[in-house]
């Protein structure tokens, strides 16, 4: 593994873990009184296209790190609209 891989596997690990503790939070209270459906929206898609981004290009950090904070920004999304219903 060369060092730019690990760099890239070292950002991946903080970037997702960093969503952690909120993914916890809205599961564990099911509060998501101060969250946005609009920019959770727009970020899920986004996170969605970087994780294709990584499969194709094969770019494995990219694509774990977005593969694992697509499935946490799902969950969020998914407690916000059973909410905002």
């Amino acid at each position: 593994m060369s060092q730019i891989e690990i760099i890239g596997y070292v950002a991946a690990l903080l970037t997702s873990a960093s969503f952690v503790p909120q993914a916890w939070l809205v599961i564990k209270t099911q509060n998501t009184e101060g969250l946005s459906l609009a920019m959770y929206s727009i970020f899920t898609t986004g996170v969605a296209l970087w994780f294709v981004y990584g499969i194709l290009a094969k770019s494995w950090p990219v694509a774990v790190a977005n593969g694992f904070t697509l499935v946490l920004a799902l969950i969020i999304l998914t407690v916000i609209i059973r909410h905002k219903r």
